[in-house]
């Protein structure tokens, strides 16, 4: 065992020191572009919304975990288009899409991989792929992967921060 942490040692150690960079840090540079697409597809239980996020990545198997930060990105500064007469759209949380760089101080940190992001969202169907929503398309994939991402508990970090007022506040 101590031999492999060696090895994985070693190995991050060059990738450093010859500029190479890991599937992981590809993977963020990527979700740092915020390239997605996101659709209702369920109601979710009261205060989280189910969601398909449709990540585009080099990688088909990290594009899950980019897909957890895309969702929770865009619930907060995109929001999603409903599907008429069966889910309601919802409008992002924020109001002002240029919060995202004015407050980088907080929401860098906060996507980071293994950020507090992950507090707020959680896969459907344990991550499962259907086979319709892995398509190739050049040298990416866009995969569709669903979550279910708890509006409510965010909305309330969101509003600790100082980031969006509080419901009723403003009155």
């Amino acid at each position: 065992m101590k031999r492999t942490c060696k090895i994985g040692s070693i190995v991050a150690i060059a990738a450093i020191m010859f500029g190479c960079k890991t599937t992981q840090q590809i993977a963020d540079k990527e979700t740092h572009q915020f390239r997605y697409e996101i659709e209702a597809t369920d109601v979710g239980s009261q205060g989280t919304y189910q969601l398909k996020v449709w990540t585009y990545s080099k990688d088909a198997n990290t594009a899950i975990e980019q897909a957890k930060k895309n969702a929770v990105h865009g619930v907060i500064f995109k929001g999603y288009a409903g599907k008429a007469g069966v889910i309601a759209g919802q409008r992002p949380l924020v109001s002002n899409p240029a919060l995202e760089t004015e407050r980088e101080d907080y929401f860098k940190p906060f996507f980071t991989t293994g950020g507090r992001y992950q507090q707020f969202v959680g896969l459907a169907n344990n991550g499962a792929i259907a086979s319709g929503d892995r398509i190739k398309i050049g040298k990416e994939y866009k995969i569709g992967v669903v979550v279910s991402v708890n509006v409510a508990a965010l909305r309330k970090d969101l509003e600790t921060a100082g980031i969006i007022k509080k419901l009723g506040g403003g009155f």
